[in-house]
């Protein structure tokens, strides 16, 4: 039987930018296939905004054909206000491959960053480095996409467990 890659969607949810990145997974070889970036109009109104932001992973979903998605969990800030609204991108980053269709698994910052670096506090260059080597062919613009390729990393490594989890809990 020949067994055939599965195509993953990693976002990193952001208001401003919202990186995405596809790669195919097959056994153990992870292959490039896109990646970028969603950038909502910063001088519009959040609800305009929002739905730009599910226009354009919406848009990628269609061109992409991915099989599963995966969300990175965000944190905390210290000001309430741009925490609502960083949940409300959250919110949206999650639906829209639902809608699609998707299965979509989360992962905190932290596992994100130990899985694709080897440490939980990792920086944002280093991760630029590790995905780098990992997707060779990756040819990202931002720090958004490339933690976006990220996730979709993180998810390549975990989704027994994350599907298991997911069986658990529906029982």
């Amino acid at each position: 039987m020949v067994q055939r890659p599965i195509r993953i969607l990693g976002l990193d949810p952001g208001l401003r930018r919202t990186g995405w990145g596809v790669i195919d997974v097959l056994g153990s070889k992870l292959s490039f296939v896109a990646c970028g970036t969603v950038l909502p109009p910063e001088d519009a109104p959040l609800a305009v905004r929002l739905a730009h932001l599910h226009d354009g992973i919406a848009a990628v979903i269609r061109a992409q054909l991915p099989e599963e998605a995966a969300v990175e969990e965000t944190f905390v800030n210290v000001n309430p206000a741009s925490t609502l609204k960083l949940g409300q991108a959250r919110g949206v980053v999650l639906v829209t491959p639902a809608l699609a269709g998707l299965p979509v698994a989360e992962y905190a910052a932290l596992l994100v960053k130990k899985t694709v670096v080897g440490a939980g506090r990792a920086e944002k260059a280093q991760i630029r480095m590790m995905v780098k080597v990992l997707l060779p062919r990756a040819d990202f613009e931002t720090d958004d996409a490339a933690d976006a390729l990220a996730v979709a990393v993180t998810h390549a490594q975990h989704r027994g467990a994350a599907a298991l989890r997911a069986a658990v809990m529906a029982r």
